[in-house]
């Protein structure tokens, strides 16, 4: 008897690889370099106002009597803009958090959520968007995929000809598909092309961002955009490369990714966050993630929502 050869596709080797998971990710800020320019007093009014949110979200954390895994994370916008260095900015950072009376366990760079560690997640997530078509589509608009446009009903028809432009019974609105009586339409640019690169959106990196935070990134079977720990008390580096695309600064945090999430946001940043849930609405979430998470709470007793897009959560304050 002699062996036989076994072959295997090597897509039937990948295993997806669970995560461990808090009870809430919360998010005590998304700034952008020009609100580290406007110097600490801009951070400690920002910080300020997110400390009672804060505790509020701990305390429903605690519904049911569990003892909450609470997680805080801080996403620091410096994808598209240059800006200090990390040596000059996250002291003065974690300086006004303390003061406050607040965490920051992870601290993370929105350009890692476009490409982590050579794996270039935002196009991963843009790979497995899923339009949905509205009532009456004809599939006359080339996919989000040609366009970088993702909406989240039926645009107005293009007028076909001058005289149709001037016939106002041949305009139409846009409508949402899922509007309760009235619409709120939205059309949300995910990127642009600048000098042959492509630039992705600041909402699109959010969503990115909030599907890190849910535990729903896989790439290959083997979780993205998980933090690193440093070392405390070492000199962060001069170069944003030189720091992890999330990096763990609390070596006893509660598990980076969630259950849900809570973001404490600037009201500016509301806009952004209505196209984050068009985004989350629209990606086809690799199956094997969303079931860990679906058993793991099943183990928990805890009350998942089905749809990502209610496992997220906003307090949007006053001011810049």
């Amino acid at each position: 008897m002699t062996d036989a050869a076994v072959f295997r596709e090597t897509t039937a080797e990948l295993r997806t690889q669970a995560l461990p998971l808090a009870h809430v990710s919360l998010e005590l800020g998304h700034l952008s370099m020009e609100d580290f320019e406007a110097g600490p007093e801009r951070l400690r009014k920002h910080l300020a106002r997110v400390r009672p949110w804060a505790d509020t979200a701990r305390t429903v954390a605690t519904a049911g009597g569990r003892r909450p895994r609470v997680s805080t994370c801080f996403l620091v916008d410096e994808y598209c803009t240059s800006c200090a260095t990390p040596a000059a900015l996250l002291p003065v950072l974690l300086a006004e958090a303390e003061r406050a009376g607040l965490v920051i366990d992870y601290l993370a760079r929105e350009s890692g959520c476009a490409v982590a560690d050579g794996v270039p997640v935002a196009e991963g997530v843009q790979a497995r968007l899923v339009e949905s078509p509205p009532p009456g589509s004809d599939g006359s608009r080339p996919p989000v995929g040609q366009t970088g446009w993702l909406a989240n009903g039926r645009r107005t028809p293009g007028a076909r000809t001058a005289a149709a432009m001037a016939d106002a019974a041949d305009w139409q609105p846009p409508a949402e598909t899922t509007a309760r009586r009235h619409s709120v339409f939205l059309d949300a640019e995910l990127w642009d092309e600048r000098d042959g690169q492509r630039v992705w959106s600041c909402s699109f990196l959010a969503a990115v961002w909030q599907l890190a935070r849910l535990g729903l990134l896989r790439h290959l079977g083997e979780p993205v955009l998980q933090p690193v720990q440093w070392t405390v008390g070492e000199d962060f580096p001069n170069d944003w490369d030189a720091l992890p695309p999330v990096t763990r600064l609390n070596p006893s945090a509660a598990p980076f990714s969630a259950y849900r999430t809570c973001s404490v946001l600037p009201s500016r940043l509301l806009p952004v966050e209505h196209a984050v849930r068009v985004v989350l609405d629209q990606v086809d979430v690799e199956p094997h993630a969303l079931n860990q998470v679906r058993e793991r709470a099943l183990r928990e007793c805890l009350p998942v929502p089905e749809e990502i897009s209610d496992r997220i959560s906003y307090v949007f304050h006053e001011g810049p």
